[in-house]
């Protein structure tokens, strides 16, 4: 019996498996087409709140942590870039980006006072250096800065309030945001980051060795994060990354689907879930017609069932933005996207189903009268049953859709 488990556990995959037209890695997990992606290393690890640093190409030597902090007067800040011969900048960034790949602690604001603000001081240079176009940076540059990128951003994520606490996730508007202590540097690595992803001077042809898969995951990791800056910061650097690195974009995808299945049928907690759904309302408003089935699966297996989870209150506004941009695209959807949103009505939950009733009025506003009639039935019952709710505010976000069918749409 055992040598029949591992022989079926090392099955050949089969043609169905090995097709790629799933850009999104479709399948909530233990479903059959859950691991029937192509490059099954896209699944999304998100242990990242514990446990050390993972191997991966982009840092060289993986094995390596990052250096902590040194002793006491063991930095001294380096000359200025303007105040070095040109043919030495190079190798003058690659010492000053030594120096910010160590790590201080900042629980103690009074410990390596010194050193932490020459790290910043230096960080601030090289984005400045990098900002100011004042030459290409060579490869093995580019190489030393992602590591050094690397070193600094991708962590361990401190526990999150509700693993604290041992509550429900809480409504985020009341209550304050969690802020890392050690934003003070995190912010310049990622304002660095953002430069040289931006940079008419990047070649993407070089930079794609570095800013790799592997380092796109980490980045997603990073969408946990319970301070809102960073998320801010990895938007619109992954949303940047999308846009000018085209070989990744079926990977990110892809990524980003896995993330949404693993919120959606496992832990319903996730810190960054708005932030993805707005780069991906980028990406859907970008989408070229006639759409691509891979993308009208996405809607059905990913984005509609979004609306399951109890804490859709945190990202329901860039999910609706989501919904409605398929419906626009496509107004053959609307029958797709009306059905879904019946099926997961919430029953019990009013302020849920307030959500519902503004999403559903956006979404007719985009409804022609041919696919409003396929789902005229269902739609109506559920309407007269929020008319009789004894919740005032589902009640009162009926009317506007009771007058919409009394005149004609």
């Amino acid at each position: 019996m055992l040598k029949k488990i591992i022989k079926g556990s090392h099955r050949k995959p089969s043609k169905s498996d090995a097709n790629d037209s799933s850009l999104y890695g479709y399948g909530p997990p233990g479903s059959r087409n859950s691991g029937s992606v192509s490059t099954p290393s896209v699944i999304v690890n998100h242990a990242s709140r514990a446990g050390p640093l993972p191997s991966g190409p982009s840092l060289g030597s993986p094995q390596a942590m990052p250096p902590m902090a040194p002793p006491s007067g063991a930095i001294d800040p380096l000359p200025l870039f303007r105040d070095v011969p040109v043919s030495e900048r190079q190798s003058l960034f690659i010492r000053k980006l030594h120096i910010c790949c160590y790590q201080f602690d900042f629980s103690d604001t009074l410990k390596s006072v010194r050193e932490k603000e020459i790290k910043r001081q230096t960080l601030m240079e090289l984005v400045d250096f990098i900002q100011s176009g004042s030459g290409k940076i060579t490869e093995t540059c580019q190489e030393e800065m992602i590591k050094m990128i690397s070193a600094n951003i991708f962590r361990c994520l401190p526990p999150a309030s509700h693993e604290n606490t041992g509550q429900e996730t809480n409504d985020p508007e009341e209550e304050e945001p969690y802020l890392e202590p050690s934003w003070a540097h995190l912010q310049l690595v990622y304002e660095l980051l953002l430069r040289y992803v931006v940079s008419s001077d990047t070649d993407t042809k070089v930079a794609k060795r570095y800013i790799d898969h592997w380092f796109v995951l980490k980045l997603l990791d990073l969408f946990d994060s319970e301070d809102p800056r960073e998320r801010e910061y990895l938007k619109t650097i992954l949303h940047r990354i999308y846009g000018k690195f085209m070989v990744h974009r079926p990977f990110i995808r892809k990524a980003i689907n896995n993330i949404f299945y693993r919120f959606i049928y496992e832990t319903e907690r996730h810190s960054g879930i708005g932030e993805l759904l707005e780069i991906l309302g980028s990406i859907i408003n970008g989408f070229a017609l006639p759409m691509k089935e891979e993308h009208k699966l996405f809607l059905v297996r990913a984005l509609i069932p979004l609306h399951k989870p109890k804490p859709i209150a945190m990202y329901h506004q860039q999910l609706s933005y989501c919904i409605t941009q398929f419906v626009e695209k496509d107004f053959k959807l609307a029958d797709t996207v009306i059905r879904g949103l019946l099926k997961y009505w919430p029953v019990t939950n009013c302020q849920k189903e307030v959500l519902f009733l503004g999403e559903l009025e956006e979404v007719l506003e985009a409804t022609q009268s041919a696919e409003f009639q396929r789902c005229m039935v269902p739609l109506f019952r559920q309407i007269a049953r929020c008319l009789n709710s004894s919740h005032f505010q589902v009640s009162e976000s009926n009317y506007f859709l009771t007058f919409y069918f009394c005149h004609g749409g």
